[in-house]
């Protein structure tokens, strides 16, 4: 039966690819070791979580082994055949269809009360403006102490120095993990300081 439901997803995930190669950015979903990395820090403390192109939700999956309550996890899947696959696989888990470069201008919180950022984006792929929209958008529901997790099959991390400058951000490795394919590295990005005023910009 697993090997099934992986064939089923690796089918799904290429077809997508095929469709919209810069926007999956990946021809198979993440392997099971690089979710268990992704989502190492993440427990049922950490609060609400958002997860940014969750895609067949291996990575959500891993989340809601680790504790985090369907309640607490937010979705932002921009691909319709992916947004409606985990809202069936996913009961009490909330899904939004929407682009995730339009989270500085959508209201999804009373605060800025997330714990963690989860991403899944090709951010590689992306021109730098739509970079720091989503950075910003995200970032800026984070509460003290949160943090954004990006994984990455390149050599550095996929956000430039001088985008995390402008934002106030600063970027960590937190761990590689070679067993899946292609290997991965995961970066930890919080922030240095709130520049309210660099993220209206953005916005505007």
């Amino acid at each position: 039966m697993m090997e099934i439901w992986q064939n089923t997803e690796h089918a799904r995930f290429f077809r997508n690819w095929l469709s919209y190669p810069l926007r999956v950015g990946a021809i198979a979903p993440s392997g099971q070791s690089l979710a268990a990395l992704m989502t190492s820090e993440k427990s049922a403390a950490t609060g609400p979580v958002l997860e940014l192109g969750p895609g067949t939700g291996v990575f959500t999956k891993a989340l809601l082994e680790r504790g985090v309550t369907p309640l607490n996890l937010t979705l932002i899947e921009s691909g319709k055949d992916f947004a409606t696959l985990l809202e069936a696989r996913f009961p009490g888990v909330r899904v939004l269809h929407m682009d995730a470069a339009r989270l500085s201008r959508t209201i999804l919180f009373e605060d800025a009360c997330l714990g963690a950022v989860i991403s899944g984006l090709p951010l590689l792929s992306m021109p730098p403006r739509k970079l720091m929209m989503i950075l910003a958008g995200a970032t800026g529901w984070l509460r003290p102490g949160g943090a954004f997790f990006q994984f990455t099959y390149g050599p550095r991390c996929p956000v430039p120095r001088p985008i995390l400058v402008r934002l106030g951000l600063k970027a960590k490795c937190i761990g590689r993990t070679f067993h899946n394919m292609p290997p991965a590295t995961v970066y930890r990005i919080s922030r240095r300081r709130l520049l309210k005023s660099a993220i209206e910009g953005i916005a505007t």
